[in-house]
């Protein structure tokens, strides 16, 4: 019987043998038996070709997927350096586009802008100092809207027609943010009338001692507390606003475009919010048909009309009266008295406003709650009354 080699052995290279010293040589082909038992036949093992180009298959996957991924890191970084190219830098000196910019001193402002001319006597000054001062500002902590007038001139009453005008003195500001990230979307300031000033300091003096007229240090540190706690707090701003005759405005200049929806849907939230809150807790003083009429008159201010848009660096001012009225400006800084957008006479909507700002366990903006608590400790450190008289 001659030597016949299988056909496997044949076909096997040279090299293959050469790389592999544990393999034998070449003999007669044994077959292993086959196991009675056993009835699958036996798998053919992979050689070591197939294996080479299985590895090298795997090895060029993983180098594409590398060269995706520094190419979108690439890509990523050259579109960041591309967009903060195109971004101009904002100074936290005057801008060309700053409404103050190039303001005399002693130039009449409402709402804290240009525009003023039409509504302010002329050569009535409202800053800080009196007479022929310039206009006080206060840091707002952002680049976008650097500063906030301490002292600003706004429409007496509610009234649609533009009278005469009050003085008003801002207590705290801050910003508004959402989203974990922290977009900021406006620059709110707490603006009380100078002349009810006295009305503020005596409510939150009467908070600690009902026959004190200035706190001192320990009292002002408990005021502190429990202005900052969300539950009392919360008791003490709503009897402030609903039981005072305080007339006062929050001033909110966006940091970003956006318009009176987006505006007006947050607030809505936040009322309906605290609505809520108040029904599980037993209070009905919200359930009657009146405040569902306010409310579809709030949602009606905002909605419609040609003013839609807030562009970012223009001037809105809430306005709480002395009955609670609200009344809603809105200031364009192109030479025009500020525009009357609309009112809403229930004072439940504009308490529920203001709470949002001042009291609870989540405010609408933290920094413009402490702001005010540090504010309002500047009041109650001085006899009731005196305040005004420093300012005028």
């Amino acid at each position: 019987m001659s030597f016949i080699p299988s056909l496997r052995a044949i076909r096997r290279p040279l090299w293959q043998s050469l790389n592999r010293p544990h393999v034998r040589a070449l003999r007669w082909p044994v077959r292993p038996a086959r196991l009675a038992s056993s009835s699958r036949p036996p798998r053919e093992p992979l050689d070591a070709v197939s294996l080479h180009r299985l590895e090298a298959e795997r090895r060029a996957y993983y180098q594409r997927r590398s060269y995706y991924a520094a190419a979108g890191a690439a890509t990523c970084m050259l579109a960041m350096l591309v967009l903060v190219s195109f971004i101009p830098k904002e100074l936290n000196d005057a801008r060309s586009d700053d409404p103050l910019n190039g303001l005399e001193k002693g130039t009449p402002v409402v709402g804290g802008i240009t525009g003023g001319s039409e509504i302010r006597k002329k050569g009535e000054a409202i800053a800080h100092g009196g007479e022929g001062g310039g206009v006080e500002q206060v840091p707002t902590g952002t680049s976008t809207i650097p500063t906030f007038p301490k002292n600003i001139a706004l429409p007496d009453g509610a009234a649609a027609a533009v009278g005469g005008t009050i003085d008003y003195q801002l207590v705290g500001l801050g910003i508004r943010t959402v989203s974990f990230l922290g977009i900021q979307v406006y620059v709110v300031g707490l603006y009380v009338a100078t002349e009810d000033v006295a009305l503020l300091q005596q409510a939150l003096i009467r908070t600690v001692d009902p026959v004190a007229t200035t706190l001192i240090k320990t009292e002002k540190d408990k005021l502190r507390g429990l202005l900052l706690d969300p539950e009392r707090g919360d008791q003490i701003w709503a009897s402030v606003l609903k039981d005072t005759r305080l007339r006062s405005a929050l001033r909110i200049v966006p940091t970003r475009n956006t318009d009176f929806q987006h505006l007006r849907d947050g607030w809505v939230r936040g009322i309906t919010s605290r609505v809520q809150a108040a029904s599980r807790a037993g209070n009905a003083e919200y359930e009657d048909d009146g405040f569902g009429r306010a409310m579809a008159d709030f949602k009606g201010v905002f909605s419609g009309g040609a003013r839609k848009s807030v562009p970012k660096a223009k001037t809105l001012v809430l306005m709480r009266g002395s009955t609670g009225a609200l009344s809603v400006w809105y200031d364009e800084a192109n030479g025009k008295a500020p525009a009357r957008v609309g009112a809403v006479e229930d004072e439940r909507i504009s308490r529920l406003i203001w709470m949002a700002y001042l009291a609870g366990k989540n405010v609408a903006s933290e920094g413009a709650r402490r702001s005010v608590v540090d504010g309002v400790m500047g009041f109650v450190e001085r006899p009731i009354g005196t305040v005004a008289t420093q300012v005028t």
